[in-house]
C-alpha cells in the first residue's frame, strides 16, 4: 500500500543525485584571480602568451596555484590577495600597453565538474563586491553623426542626378541646400525624399535664393536614439564579456541611461578604459604595387610607400594599404555569420544603398586585387591603432551591397568578425553619470549574514520538527534539505545571480516547504485520532494533504509570475528563487518524503503504530 514501485525510488535518486552534484561546486569557493588579454580584439590568445605570461611570473618569484587559457584570456588564480596585487603590478609593467591585466574571483570547481557544465552560482554586486556603474549616452552627438550622414547622402545624390546647387550647409539641427531656380530645387526635393528618408524637407525663399531645409523628424530621432542606444548596449557586452565575468549585468535604463554591474571586479581604472574605448572600421584598398609575388610587404617597416598607410594583420605582417577610403563601418547595416559555397566559413556584410553603388563601382575596377577591413581603436590613453581583420582579393563585380568576407578562417573567426563589424564602434560617447564599488568585504559579510540567518533559522525549525513530530519530523527536515539542494542545483544549472533578495527568496522557500509538510502531518495525525490503521493513515493523509498544497502553491506561483513580469531588478530575483522554490518545494514535500515514509514504514504489513507525537 505505501510502497513506490523501484523505478520511482530511483527516479527520486537520480534527480537527488543530479541535484547533489550541480550544487557541490557551491562549496570550492573562489580563487583570487589575474586575467591577462589582448586590449585589441583581434589579437591572439593561444600557447605562446600563456608560456610568456607563465615565464614573467616565474622570474618574478611568484607561483601560481592553475593556470588556464580559453577563447578570450588566459587565467591565473592564486591563494591570496596580497599574491594577486603583485602579480598584476608586475604584469601590467612587464607586458606594456598592448595587454589588459585584470582582478577577479574566479571559482575553485574541480574540472571534471566544469566539463560537465556543473558550476557554482554567480554572486551579485551585494554579495560578491564590484563595480556599479550609470552611464550616460549623448543622444545629440547621435542625432549630429545622423545629420552629418545625412548631408553626405544629399550631396551623393545630387551629383548623381546632376542636379545643380549653389551650397549645402549644415547648422545645430537642419540642412539647409540652396538653389538658383525653382526648378531645381523641385527635382532635388523629389530626389532626396526618395535617397534620405529620415529627413522632413520644407522649402523657402530667402535673398533671392530658393531653399530646401531638411530636418530630422520626431519619429525618426526616436529611431536614432532607440538604435543608439541598442548599439551601445551591444558593444558593451561585446566588450565587457571578454573581461572573463560571470555575468556581467548590462541594461537599458530610461531612453538614454546604461546600467553596469560588473560583480568580482575590483580593478575599475581598467573598465573606465574598456568602456571607453571607440572603434570605428574603414574599408581600404591594399596597394599591390608595394607586395611582392608572394604578398608579403618587403619595404622598411617605419616608412610607408607614398600615398600609403601600414597596418598590421592579424598574423603580425605589415600590409600596405591606400590612404583613400571606400567607406566605413556607419555604412554597413548587418554583419551574419555563414558559409560561402564551397561550405567554408565566411562573413556576409550589407550595405546602404550610398556605399552600395560606391562598392560596385570599386569592385569593378578592382577585380584580382586586395580589399582590406581595418578596425581603429581609441584606447582610454587617446590613441588610436588600426589592425587589419581581413583583406580579400576581389573575384568579381559586386553589385547588390552584399559583400562576402571568405579565406583561411575557422567559424569562431567568423562570428567574431561578424560582431566587431556589427557592433565594434560606439554609435554614441557615454559617461559615468554614477559609479560605486563595493568592497569584497563587505559582500563575505552579506554572505555570511545571510548564511547565518538561514542556519539559524533551518536549525530552530529543526528542533520544533523532530520534537513535534518526532520520525515524521525527521522525514520533514530530510525532504526540507533535499528542497535546499534542488533548489541551489537549478540555480546553479541556470547560472543564476545570487542576490540578498535571492538569498531572502531561498528563507522564504524553506518555510513554505515546511509548511507542507506540517500539513500532510496533521492529516496523518487526524486520520489516526479517528481510529484508522496506520498505513491506511499516512496513505489518506498524503492523498488529501495534496490538494491543499497544491492549492496553496498555485496562489504563490500566480504572485511570484506577477513579480518577475513586473518587477526589476532585485524584486526579478526575488521572484526567480520563489518560482523555483515552489517547484522544489512540491517534489521534496511531496514526492521525496512520502519515499523516505515508505523506506520506514512501508514494508511493514501489520503496523501498530507511527512515531508522530
Amino acid at each position: 500500500m505505501n510502497q513506490y514501485p523501484l523505478w520511482k525510488n530511483l527516479l527520486i535518486l537520480g534527480v537527488l543525485l543530479v541535484g547533489l552534484l550541480y550544487t557541490a561546486p557551491n562549496f570550492f569557493g573562489v580563487s583570487h584571480a589575474v586575467q591577462v588579454q589582448p586590449k585589441y580584439e583581434t589579437a591572439k590568445v593561444d600557447e605562446a602568451l600563456k608560456q610568456r605570461v607563465e615565464d614573467l611570473l616565474k622570474a618574478g618569484n611568484l607561483t601560481p596555484e592553475a593556470v588556464s587559457l580559453d577563447a578570450n584570456r588566459v587565467n591565473l588564480y592564486f591563494s591570496t590577495s596580497d599574491v594577486q596585487n603583485k602579480a598584476k603590478e608586475m604584469l601590467e609593467q612587464k607586458l606594456g600597453d598592448n595587454y589588459v591585466v585584470m582582478l577577479n574571483l574566479l571559482p575553485r570547481a574541480p574540472h571534471w565538474m566544469v566539463a560537465l557544465h556543473a558550476l557554482p552560482m554567480y554572486f551579485g554586486l551585494d554579495l560578491r563586491g564590484g563595480m556599479h556603474l550609470l552611464l550616460q549616452v549623448d543622444m545629440k552627438v547621435a542625432l549630429d553623426n545622423a545629420l552629418n550622414t545625412s548631408v553626405n547622402d544629399i550631396r551623393t545624390a545630387l551629383i548623381a542626378q546632376d542636379i545643380p546647387y549653389s551650397g549645402l550647409v549644415k547648422d545645430a539641427d537642419s540642412v539647409t541646400v540652396k538653389f538658383r531656380d525653382a526648378d531645381a530645387r523641385s527635382k532635388a526635393e523629389a530626389v532626396i525624399k526618395d535617397k534620405v528618408h529620415e529627413l522632413y524637407l520644407t522649402t523657402r525663399e530667402e535673398g533671392g535664393e530658393f531653399l530646401l531645409l531638411g530636418r530630422i523628424s520626431q519619429a525618426e530621432q526616436k529611431r536614432i536614439e532607440e538604435a543608439a542606444i541598442q548599439q551601445n548596449l551591444l558593444t558593451l557586452r561585446n566588450r565587457l564579456n571578454g573581461l572573463g565575468l560571470g555575468e556581467p549585468v548590462i541594461q537599458q535604463q530610461g531612453v538614454d541611461r546604461i546600467v553596469v554591474q560588473l560583480p568580482g571586479v575590483q580593478d575599475p581604472k581598467r573598465v573606465h578604459e574598456i568602456i571607453g574605448r571607440t572603434a570605428t572600421l574603414q574599408l581600404r584598398m591594399v596597394d599591390m604595387a608595394a607586395l611582392d609575388q608572394n604578398g608579403l610587404y618587403t619595404g622598411a617597416p617605419s616608412a610607408a610607400p607614398l600615398g600609403d598607410e601600414l597596418y598590421k594583420e592579424r598574423n603580425g605582417n605589415l600590409l600596405p594599404v591606400k590612404k583613400e577610403i571606400i567607406f566605413t563601418g556607419k555604412r554597413i547595416t548587418g554583419a551574419q555569420q555563414g558559409f560561402d559555397q564551397n561550405g567554408a566559413p565566411a562573413v556576409f556584410i550589407n550595405l546602404d544603398s550610398v556605399a552600395a553603388n560606391r562598392f560596385k563601382r570599386v569592385t569593378h575596377d578592382n577585380i584580382g586585387k586586395r580589399m582590406a577591413i581595418i578596425m581603429f581603436e581609441k584606447s582610454g590613453s587617446g590613441a588610436m591603432t588600426g589592425t587589419v581583420i581581413t583583406a580579400p582579393v576581389i573575384q568579381d563585380e559586386i553589385p547588390n551591397g552584399r559583400v562576402q568576407i571568405s579565406g583561411s578562417m575557422s567559424s569562431e573567426e567568423a562570428a567574431d568578425i561578424a560582431l566587431l563589424l556589427r557592433s565594434g564602434a560606439l554609435a554614441a560617447p557615454m559617461t559615468i553619470a554614477e559609479e560605486r564599488t563595493v568592497g569584497p568585504s563587505l559582500g563575505e559579510k552579506n554572505i555570511s549574514n545571510g548564511f547565518h540567518s538561514t542556519w539559524v533559522g533551518f536549525a530552530a525549525v529543526t528542533l520544533f520538527m523532530i520534537a513535534y513530530y518526532m520520525v515524521f519530523g525527521t522525514v520533514s527536515i530530510l525532504s526540507l534539505v533535499a528542497n535546499l539542494l534542488l533548489l541551489v542545483a537549478l540555480l546553479s544549472m541556470m547560472q543564476a545571480t545570487l542576490t540578498l533578495p535571492g538569498m531572502a527568496g531561498i528563507a522564504l522557500t524553506l518555510g513554505m516547504a515546511i509548511d507542507a509538510n506540517v500539513l500532510i502531518n496533521e492529516r496523518i495525525r487526524e486520520e489516526l485520532r479517528h481510529g484508522v490503521t496506520p498505513q491506511m493513515a499516512i496513505h489518506a493523509g498524503y492523498d488529501r494533504a495534496f490538494a491543499t498544497i497544491l492549492d496553496s502553491n498555485v496562489t504563490t506561483l500566480i504572485a511570484g509570475i506577477a513579480l518577475l513580469a513586473f518587477g526589476t531588478g532585485p524584486v526579478k530575483g526575488f521572484a526567480v528563487v520563489l518560482c523555483l522554490g515552489i517547484a522544489t518545494s512540491m517534489f521534496s514535500a511531496v514526492l521525496v518524503s512520502r519515499a523516505l515514509v515508505n523506506l520506514i514504514y512501508g514494508r511493514r504489513a501489520r503496523l501498530s503504530k507511527v512515531a508522530i507525537g
